[in-house]
């Protein structure tokens, strides 16, 4: 699967070709409302993966991926047919799992959802247990002039390097 031009103009026309031959040529009752979604073509486009999805119960499920490999010798020679291509890529059709993951991911959403509507009932009648803002904050001018020479040793102002407060030369 690769991003060669060829390849990309060779797949989008496999997929119109077998959308439109399950459409109007495919006569399988076990067809359900299928649609392609994506179509990828090898770099030396001998093989073609066709992603499917099928409106319908399990049971439809099955019984279209049944129908259409029953469906793809015909589906490969009329691909081959109107694509003119040298050697017709073989067809692969894998049902296409974007739905199944979309509803579980719109699942958990609104599952967050819910929790987070739970935690804003939660905080509305909710106080802090110590202060409102814990964090320091830099000291404001007028603090600062209130504390000159209250309790501030020369020798920390001018720093000491080490333990004994000395000062090195």
């Amino acid at each position: 699967m690769t991003d060669h031009p060829r390849a990309l103009k060779l797949a989008d026309r496999i997929k119109v070709i077998v959308a439109t031959m399950l459409d109007t040529r495919v006569k399988d009752p076990r067809l359900g409302f299928v649609t392609i979604t994506d179509v990828r073509v090898t770099g030396d486009l001998q093989h073609a993966t066709l992603f499917y999805t099928v409106f319908g119960t399990d049971e439809e499920r099955e019984g279209t991926a049944a129908a259409l490999v029953s469906a793809t010798g015909m589906l490969r020679r009329e691909v081959g047919r109107q694509t003119g291509v040298r050697l017709t890529p073989t067809l692969e059709f894998i049902a296409d799992a974007i739905p199944e993951n979309a509803r579980v991911i719109e699942d958990l959403l609104s599952e967050a959802r819910g929790r987070d509507a739970e935690l804003e009932k939660t905080k509305l009648g909710a106080s802090y247990a110590g202060e409102e803002d814990p964090y320091r904050k830099p000291r404001e001018e007028e603090d600062a002039d209130e504390l000159d020479g209250v309790g501030v040793d020369q020798d920390d102002i001018q720093g000491s390097d080490d333990e004994t407060g000395r000062e090195q030369a």
